[in-house]
């Protein structure tokens, strides 16, 4: 194949893929064995062996491959001239008309600090390992900085672990102020804020507590911490109004199907794995575990590949309900949304898969919504054995402190749930977690007195679960803070 027939190849090129390309020592062969990141029709990410060692292969096409082989190249070269760790860059070139490559020593067996961050979240707060991981991002981050260079797409994905070492990769978001002199106080804090954004909002009290590793490394400016935070959540709105704008679309992380006779949104990883459910929904919905078969949702547990999942199918029970529905969003639509909006918020809920609307000339009609199957006990079952006692037990102060913690993340956010009744929150014994489900009322206030008597429903439905002279009544009551005062910062 010609680097030029990747621009028409598509999201999965067929492997392994074979390149005719050269270096200072001349043509030689790129065989492409595992595709690792794909824009399509832009840039092809993949480990592949060149002259007999394997590489990791950036391969630039389409009308802007110039452009972004000359950004690849720039930084890769910024990097390794101001002396950082980074993969060492082995070939590159660029043909007119056609593409460019850049081919990097591979570190095999290397581990991002993303996924080093995964394996130790569900931790307590700032635990040691959990500090390892951020302070050794925030070192390598620092020494950047101190070398006049900062990472525009900075994330934990773009650090890897490898031989006792850790990498900047990703020349392609490098960008220089001064090389070899420390960035300026205004850049730092912008760059700091991309990063702190993007860890769990519970994390914010210790950000001037975990900033001590970045200074430590790069002591050239003072971090005030007002200024930090402020950026800090200015990024995090950013990143939500990004994230909720690309659930709907076609992109790397969902395949999206829409047309005037239907949607269909996949989580992009698992589309494959899903088809033949999404093929037959009415099917599975049908011969699954129906939990309620109400006139306008149905509501099934069903296995695929030894997985279980949940489907809801949203009914439409008649033409006047139908009249209703056809011209808004549907509820699948907004728990589709609402989820994803919790997930990036850090607020535990089943992970959505996919979502499905049925259409016939943009009119909407039957919708479906996949998820997880949110194993564990509800909170009426997990608390029954304290429901109806004096008061002389009471539950674990763990699950205790996680209901403060989600109750407190909802105030934070002014998300409303709109059902909160005890069957819609389950305990998630991994996570430690309580885990929202039902998202079909769920809302995110802009208004403060809209979201005050919303939060206010919210809570009292949520302590109707037990009787109002019950020792776990008033427990609970004493607990959950109170609705915001009008015109008081939530």
């Amino acid at each position: 194949m010609k680097l030029a027939d990747l621009a028409a190849a598509g999201r999965t090129p067929e492997l392994p893929l074979q390149l005719e390309l050269a270096d200072a020592a001349g043509p030689a062969q790129l065989t492409v064995q595992r595709w690792l990141r794909v824009l399509p029709g832009q840039r092809y990410v993949g480990q592949a062996l060149w002259r007999g060692r394997p590489v990791l292969a950036k391969l630039l096409v389409g009308s802007k491959a110039a452009r972004h082989f000359q950004r690849e190249l720039q930084g890769a070269r910024l990097l390794a001239e101001q002396q950082l760790t980074t993969p060492l860059l082995l070939a590159d070139g660029l043909r007119e008309g056609e593409g460019g490559w850049l081919l990097f020593e591979y570190l095999d067996g290397a581990e991002s600090l993303w996924d080093a961050w995964h394996a130790v979240e569900g931790e307590p707060l700032l635990s040691d390992a959990q500090q390892t991981v951020l302070g050794e991002a925030l070192a390598a981050i620092a020494n950047m900085h101190s070398k006049g260079l900062w990472q525009s797409d900075l994330h934990l994905d773009n650090l890897m672990r490898h031989n006792g070492q850790l990498y900047i990769i990703d020349g392609g978001g490098v960008e220089a102020q001064e090389p070899g002199k420390p960035l300026s106080r205004d850049k730092v804090l912008s760059n700091l804020g991309v990063f702190f954004a993007q860890l769990p909002v519970e994390l914010t009290p210790f950000v001037e507590e975990l900033s001590v590793h970045y200074l430590l490394a790069n002591g050239e400016h003072a971090l005030p911490l007002e200024a930090l935070l402020k950026e800090t959540e200015k990024v995090r709105k950013w990143r939500l109004r990004d994230y909720l704008r690309k659930i709907g679309r076609d992109c790397s992380l969902f395949a999206a199907k829409v047309s005037a006779f239907g949607l269909q949104v996949v989580v992009r990883e698992e589309e494959q794995a899903l088809q033949s459910l999404l093929n037959n929904l009415d099917v599975f919905t049908e011969q699954g575990q129906v939990y309620k078969a109400g006139a306008s949702a149905t509501v099934s547990r069903v296995q695929l590949q030894g997985r279980d999942l949940i489907i809801k199918r949203y009914n439409i029970k008649g033409v006047l309900h139908w009249l209703k529905r056809f011209w808004r969003p549907s509820r699948a639509w907004h728990s589709w949304v609402e989820g994803h909006r919790l997930e990036l918020l850090g607020i535990a809920t089943p992970r959505q898969l996919a979502v499905v609307e049925r259409r016939w000339f943009w009119l909407r009609s039957r919708a479906y919504l996949i998820t997880d199957y949110c194993y564990g006990q509800d909170i009426i079952d997990r608390f029954q054995p304290y429901a109806d006692n004096d008061g002389g037990e009471l539950p674990p102060e763990a699950e205790l402190v996680a209901l403060d913690h989600l109750f407190a993340a909802l105030l934070r956010e002014r998300i409303s749930h709109g059902d909160f009744k005890g069957r819609n929150l389950f305990w998630d014994e991994r996570l430690a977690r309580w885990s929202l489900i039902d998202l079909d009322a769920m809302q995110h206030h802009q208004s403060a007195s809209g979201f005050a008597r919303a939060y206010a429903r919210d809570r009292a439905r949520f302590l109707r679960n037990w009787p109002a002279d019950s020792a776990l009544y008033q427990l609970l009551d004493q607990r959950l803070p109170l609705a915001p005062v009008a015109g008081e910062p939530v």
